[in-house]
């Protein structure tokens, strides 16, 4: 009693709890530091401050004094209570002193230590238990006696005077003894249940992360290959940028020197002016009429200007034309070594060549024909290349199969070679040679060139010209790409050709339907389904074949001093364009094979130069 009136006395009149921290006000009341500064600051912006338990007024925020003394009581009080949670289940029996309880009597409602138990009745009536201290909760709430069945219909714990008098009477009861082992046998059952199902579920985990690990590796692997491909395209990009960029200064390098020859051409021109302008103002002020009429004529002087004049507009210019052409074609190449490369990356079907595509039988190509004889030479498996185009025709779509191998065994006499004529590229007669047939002349059709093209008289030479043609323009006429055609169409029949391509450093050369387009991007030679060629780009020193479009690089066969002269072979009914450059020896370069709808001429494209053609037939 005097404990809980000292509790009381030590109460902050706040938080009603034990003091902490306290603290004084000048009228003599106390509480705890945290408890009094929180009603002081809420105080604060009303009229005063006023004491919490007598509301005395402050006009100004009031000083707090500590109150060691009533600390040292409040703290002291504190550690002389016994700590309820660890004070557990006392002995009823021991009143002297708190000694913890051992067994619990149901019966007797007491908790007994070890010598109170030992003195205890042993009667089957006095139910002993663990220490508790709610004995009331093993009794029947309506007796007040001790449970000692189950009963199953209600699943409850039932008295003795439940199951024989009270709502239970008549139920199927058990002991707890037996209900316990039943409900333990249960639960037994159900821990299996839980840890086979626990143990499938940490199998579906284990399974799920090997997936998960599966798929991180293999976009480990995925990021790698695009890194790399995209490695690989930086890497090809700043070749073409350097080439590029070196083409355009030699380019600079070119005009800048022709610039440096007409200027000078000019300061000569402008000396001997100034002395004519001397000569002329001398006579000018001459006396004697008949010296002045003796001097000689100055009037070549016309003549000078326009010659000078001429040279300066021949100076030339950046060819923004051909740049942009080859920067296109370059990127156009790079394109399609990516999509090369990503084919193979995804083991697909080869390169060039579209999957699920049937060519038809026509259509098949085993090997490159040699344009006179056919030798069965059978070429190595890992030089073939095979690409699908779609055919020309919109009514028998029949795929075109090309096919890309390393040189082949002389098909040609080198004797065939014609002596390369001065200033040109030349499609000339070839020698006469055992078992070969007499070529024929193959003409260009004027009325399908191009402006830009400068035709010789005998129709064979075809060179880039700065200058208009001023030829009429007509639907035949190509109008953006410097081409020509061949006059001659060939429906049937076995046939070759040479061209001289030595004088030119960008050429295309091929076959091509006479429905080709004749203006617009896609008329050029390759550019379309409707014409197959041969190309050389002047800034990379590259051969390319071209067709619908696609543009296919040539292997590192090719010879590095440039083709001077390349023949064509056409098998009509065989539908293949073969194209072989004419060198020691002689190296097939690449074969298209399709199934030829309309006849075909010879095409040139002359973008820098000149190119010469000449002809040769036979029948089937």
């Amino acid at each position: 009693m005097a404990s809980a009136d000292l509790s009381e006395e030590l109460e902050c009149p706040v938080c009603l709890d034990i003091y902490t921290d306290p603290v004084s006000l000048r009228c003599g009341h106390n509480f705890c530091r945290v408890c009094i500064d929180r009603v002081l600051d809420s105080q604060e912006g009303s009229a005063g401050y006023s004491c919490p338990e007598c509301r005395e007024k402050y006009k100004e925020r009031p000083g707090l004094h500590r109150n060691i003394a009533l600390r040292n009581i409040a703290e002291r009080f504190l550690t002389t209570q016994p700590d309820q949670e660890e004070a557990g289940v006392h002995c009823t029996y021991c009143i002297h002193s708190p000694v913890p309880a051992v067994m619990s009597c149901l019966l007797c409602d007491a908790s007994m230590c070890d010598n109170h138990l030992r003195a205890h009745s042993k009667a089957p009536e006095h139910v002993l238990c663990a220490p508790t201290t709610s004995p009331e909760t093993r009794k029947c709430s309506v007796h007040k006696e001790i449970l000692k069945y189950y009963c199953t219909e209600d699943a409850s714990c039932v008295c003795v005077s439940c199951r024989l008098d009270g709502e239970h009477g008549g139920h199927q009861v058990e002991t707890l003894q037996e209900a316990s082992e039943k409900k333990k046998e249960k639960l037994r059952n159900d821990l299996q249940t839980l840890m086979a199902e626990t143990q499938e579920a940490e199998k579906r985990v284990q399974s799920l992360e090997e997936r998960r690990r599966k798929a991180q590796e293999k976009a480990a692997g995925e990021s790698e290959r695009v890194t790399a491909l995209f490695r690989d395209l930086r890497r090809r990009l700043e070749e073409l940028e350097e080439r590029v960029l070196s083409g355009i200064m030699r380019q600079a390098e070119m005009m800048s020197q022709s610039y440096d020859d007409i200027i000078r051409q000019l300061e000569i021109k402008k000396a001997e002016l100034s002395r004519k302008m001397r000569h002329i103002e001398e006579l000018c002020h001459m006396t004697d009429p008949l010296t002045v009429l003796q001097e000689s004529d100055t009037g070549d002087l016309c003549d000078t200007e326009d010659r000078h004049d001429k040279q300066l507009h021949d100076g030339g210019d950046l060819d923004v034309a051909g740049i942009s052409h080859t920067l296109h074609t370059g990127l156009a190449d790079i394109m399609s070594g990516v999509i090369v490369q990503k084919h193979t990356d995804t083991q697909a079907t080869p390169p060039l060549s579209r999957p699920h595509t049937q060519p038809s039988p026509t259509a098949q190509h085993t090997q490159a024909p040699p344009p006179l004889s056919r030798p069965h030479t059978q070429p190595s498996p890992t030089a073939q290349h095979t690409q699908a185009y779609p055919h020309s025709s919109t009514e028998d779509k029949v795929p075109i199969t090309a096919k890309l191998s390393r040189p082949r065994p002389q098909p040609f006499s080198t004797t065939q070679h014609t002596q390369r004529q001065a200033g040109g590229t030349h499609i000339g007669a070839a020698q006469q040679t055992s078992g070969l047939p007499v070529y024929a002349d193959i003409l260009l059709d004027i009325t399908t060139a191009c402006n830009k093209l400068h035709i010789s008289d005998d129709r064979k030479t075809a060179s880039r010209s700065d200058t208009e043609q001023n030829r009429p323009d007509t639907a035949e006429r190509f109008q953006d790409w410097p081409q020509v055609l061949s006059s001659r169409s060939f429906s049937s029949g076995r046939h070759y050709w040479e061209v001289d391509v030595g004088r030119s450093h960008e050429w295309r050369v091929g076959m091509c339907y006479p429905s080709i387009a004749r203006r617009g991007k896609q008329s050029g030679i390759g550019g379309n389904n409707k014409s197959w060629g041969l190309c050389r780009e002047r800034w990379f020193n590259q051969y390319s074949v071209r067709h619908d479009s696609k543009a296919m690089q040539l292997p590192d066969g090719i010879p590095s001093d440039r083709v001077r002269r390349v023949r064509i072979y056409l098998d009509y009914e065989a539908g293949q364009i073969s194209f072989y450059a004419l060198c020691d020896p002689i190296r097939h370069l690449h074969t298209f094979t399709a199934t030829f709808t309309e006849p075909l001429h010879a095409g040139l494209g002359v973008y820098r130069g000149c190119i010469n053609i000449s002809g040769g037939s036979r029948g089937v």
